[in-house]
């Protein structure tokens, strides 16, 4: 066997390297839904085995990686076998070099940036073989699969039944893309983002603080708590006893509105013998846990409790759900915009707006760990109630008080500010 033909040898398997490549990232960009579009459109046998690929891409694309490992592998060693025997003693380290940068060049980024460019195309032309190779190489694949999810076993986590998934940020992309594409709507991208977050979300992030609850004692009589109900809008109020520390119970205004019929709004009857027993969670508990919980126990209000069982704030379902499709404004509601655009480096914001926000609104990366308001931020670099008009500055941002409500800050206007060039001094 000649080295010509050897050589010949080897750069047959680069090609074959280089097709895997295509067929790895065809594949993976495509998704299941666009192949379904091009089995539509086409109507061709490759358009049907990408669709069958698609539903099922863990079998095909175990056998693909295992045909680039191979076509590397082999590829180098034969290449070596030749150098040493041309080039002597210096032929493995040549070998080595070479076969690094045309694997690299012409097995990696040339298929790749080619498929990415014309996704749709490469995966049409890769389905045929790797459908076929797939198919008559599976026994192999699931034979090695079998042995890494053994080896798995050695390490921390689990071994997957069918090999790597889809990940979240995988999907998350696929959804840019389809935006981009004009596939899907922009409120329909960010509605799937909305989704992905609601999961990562915790009460504490969404609940009515109990700064900024309407409660009522629990001894209050009926046109107390008429008054009370009308003028804040609310169909739902917790009881409370001594302290809003202390929640005894919830009052509906349907309840009242009953006993107010039955004996009038004048009567002399406390208000705790129409409340319903409280439901109390958490306020680290996930609100996906919290929403499926309270649709089972036919609940639209909980009492958040902090580590130490005083009451942290509230939050209803209404609050829950707007994680996910936005604010629900209704006619009673009156709040003021989060946020103000003031000019091209400035806004005002509410206080209670999580820096997460804000990081996003900016581009900044204000730390959300310790702080999750602006206005917890605030204190926590006054270290005090600060006062209006006081100016805290912090990684590139000029923190400006402009509204205070007793020890509560309100209103802040933010703005990026640089730190302007020392003045030249005068030359003699």
């Amino acid at each position: 066997m000649t080295d010509i033909f050897l050589l010949a040898v080897v750069v047959l398997l680069l090609i074959v390297a280089a097709f895997n490549a295509m067929a790895e990232t065809s594949i993976t960009r495509l998704g299941r839904a666009k192949a379904y579009h091009l089995a539509r459109e086409r109507k061709s046998g490759a358009a049907q085995r990408l669709v069958k690929i698609t539903e099922d891409p863990a079998p095909f694309m175990n056998v693909v990686l295992l045909l680039t490992l191979v076509s590397h592998v082999t590829g180098t060693t034969i290449a070596t076998s030749v150098a040493i025997r041309q080039l002597g003693s210096i032929g493995e380290a040549v070998a080595a070099g070479v076969m690094t940068f045309v694997i690299f060049v012409f097995a990696e980024v040339v298929p790749k940036t080619y498929t990415v460019q014309r996704t749709e195309s490469a995966a049409l032309i890769v389905a045929r073989p790797v459908y076929f190779f797939g198919r008559v190489l599976q026994p192999v694949g699931k034979l090695l699969l079998i042995v890494s999810n053994a080896a798995m076993a050695l390490l921390p986590g689990k071994g997957l039944p069918k090999g790597p998934f889809v990940t979240e940020d995988e999907i998350r992309h696929l959804v840019d893309v389809a935006e981009e594409e004009e596939e899907i709507e922009e409120e329909e991208r960010e509605l799937i983002h909305s989704i992905f977050e609601f999961g990562d979300t915790v009460v504490r992030e969404v609940m009515v603080p109990r700064t900024d609850m309407i409660a009522l004692r629990a001894d209050a009589k009926v046109s107390e708590a008429l008054d009370t109900i009308v003028k804040a809008g609310y169909s739902r109020i917790p009881l409370y006893d001594g302290d809003t520390d202390n929640i005894v119970g919830v009052l509906y205004a349907k309840d009242l509105l009953r006993r107010t019929q039955e004996i009038g709004r004048e009567s002399a009857s406390m208000v705790s013998t129409l409340g319903r027993a409280p439901v109390f969670v958490p306020e680290q508990k996930k609100v996906a846990d919290l929403l499926r919980e309270m649709q089972h126990q036919r609940v639209h209000m909980a009492i958040c409790v902090d580590e130490y069982g005083g009451t942290a704030g509230l939050v209803t379902i209404e609050d829950l759900i707007e994680e996910i499709v936005g604010e629900i404004v209704d006619e009673y509601d009156h709040e003021e915009p989060l946020v103000e655009p003031i000019d091209d480096v400035t806004i005002r914001v509410d206080a209670k707006m999580p820096i997460d926000e804000v990081n996003e609104l900016l581009e900044t990366n204000l730390p959300h760990e310790e702080w999750n308001t602006v206005g917890g931020l605030v204190f926590g670099l006054t270290g005090r109630v600060p006062t209006v008009g006081e100016v805290v500055r912090f990684d590139g941002l000029e923190f400006t008080t402009e509204r205070v409500s007793g020890r509560r800050i309100q209103k802040v206007v933010i703005s990026k500010h640089t730190q302007p060039e020392p003045a030249e001094e005068p030359t003699l």
